[in-house]
C-alpha cells in the first residue's frame, strides 16, 4: 500500500506566480511563431482586397521575410502586452481551476480581464513593414493602450471578446485536459516515468489537441482584433467563409501548432519545475 502519510501542497498564490512565470517565458521564446501566425491569418483578406500575390508563405518563410525586411526584432513585436497577457491570464487560467472546479468561469474571468493585452498584441503583430516617411500607428505597447481608448473608446479594449473566449476556452480546455490524459497514458508505457521527456511528449500533445480544436475561433479572433471591418463574430465567420472557404479558418495551422507545441512544451516544463519551489511536505 501506498505510504500516504506524506503529500504535497502549493498554495494558490504559488501556483499562480508559477504558472505567470512559466507562461511569460513561454511567451518570450515562442512569440516569433505567433507574430507568424497571426501575419498569415491576416494575410489573404488584405491580399482579396489589394488583389496581389500573397506574400507570406509557411511558417519558415513568414519569419524569414519579416526578419528580411523589419528586422529580427519585429519577430517580438507585442511582447510587452503579450507578457501583460501572459502574467494576467497565464497566472489565472490554471491557479483558477482546482479551486473553482470549473475551467470554463476561470478562464472566462481571466481573458476577460486580459483582453486589452491580447488586442494590443495583436494590433502590434499586424502592423507590417510601413512605407519609408510614413507613421506607424502606434510607438510601443503604453501608446497602443493610449491611443485605442482616446480615438476608439474604453469599449473598444474588448473587440473581439467574445471569441477570444471561446478561443481561450476551448483551447485551454484542450491544453489542460490533453495534457493530464497523455501525460497518465505515457506513464503507462513501460520505461516511462515522470520525467523530463514525458512533459515534453505530453506538451506536444496538448498543443496538437489544442490547434486542432481551436483554430477556427482562433482565426475568426485574429481577424475581428486586427481589423474593424467586422460587425461581429457572426459577421466575421460568414464573410470569411464565404470568401475564402472553410479552410481559411485553418489558415496558419502548422505556424499555430508550431507556436502552440512548443508554447505548451515551454510552458509545462516549466511550470513542472516551478511549482516544486513553492510546494511543501504535510
Amino acid at each position: 500500500m501506498a505510504d500516504l502519510s506524506h503529500r504535497t501542497e502549493i498554495s494558490f498564490a504559488g501556483t499562480f506566480i508559477s504558472s505567470a512565470f512559466a507562461a511569460c517565458f513561454a511567451e518570450i521564446c515562442t512569440i516569433p511563431l505567433d507574430t507568424a501566425k497571426v501575419r498569415l491569418q491576416l494575410q489573404k483578406r488584405a491580399v482579396l482586397g489589394e488583389g496581389g500575390a500573397s506574400k507570406y508563405k509557411g511558417l519558415l518563410g513568414t519569419v524569414a521575410t519579416i526578419a528580411k525586411e523589419e528586422g529580427l526584432l519585429a519577430l517580438w513585436k507585442g511582447i510587452i502586452p503579450g507578457l501583460h497577457r501572459q502574467f494576467i491570464y497565464g497566472g489565472l487560467r490554471i491557479s483558477l481551476y482546482e479551486p473553482v472546479k470549473a475551467f470554463c468561469a476561470g478562464s472566462a474571468i481571466a481573458i476577460s480581464l486580459a483582453n486589452p493585452t491580447d488586442l494590443v498584441k495583436v494590433r502590434l503583430q499586424a502592423e507590417g513593414k510601413l512605407p519609408h516617411g510614413a507613421p506607424r500607428r502606434y510607438s510601443g505597447a503604453l501608446n497602443a493602450y493610449y491611443t485605442i481608448l482616446k480615438e476608439e473608446g474604453l469599449v473598444a479594449l474588448w473587440t473581439g471578446l467574445g471569441p477570444n473566449i471561446a478561443r481561450n476556452a476551448i483551447i485551454n480546455a484542450a491544453e489542460l485536459a490533453s495534457y493530464d490524459q497523455v501525460k497518465q497514458s505515457i506513464l503507462k508505457i513501460p520505461g516511462f516515468t515522470d520525467n523530463i521527456l514525458t512533459h515534453l511528449l505530453a506538451g506536444l500533445g496538448a498543443g496538437f489537441f489544442a490547434v486542432l480544436i481551436g483554430s477556427p475561433v482562433d482565426v475568426v479572433k485574429s481577424r475581428m482584433m486586427g481589423d474593424s471591418i467586422y460587425k461581429s463574430t457572426v459577421d466575421c465567420m460568414v464573410k470569411t467563409l464565404r470568401v475564402e472557404g472553410a479552410l481559411a479558418f485553418y489558415k496558419g495551422f502548422l505556424p499555430n501548432f508550431g507556436r502552440l507545441g512548443s508554447w505548451n512544451v515551454i510552458m509545462f516544463l516549466t511550470l513542472e519545475q516551478v511549482k516544486k519551489l513553492f510546494m511543501w511536505e504535510v
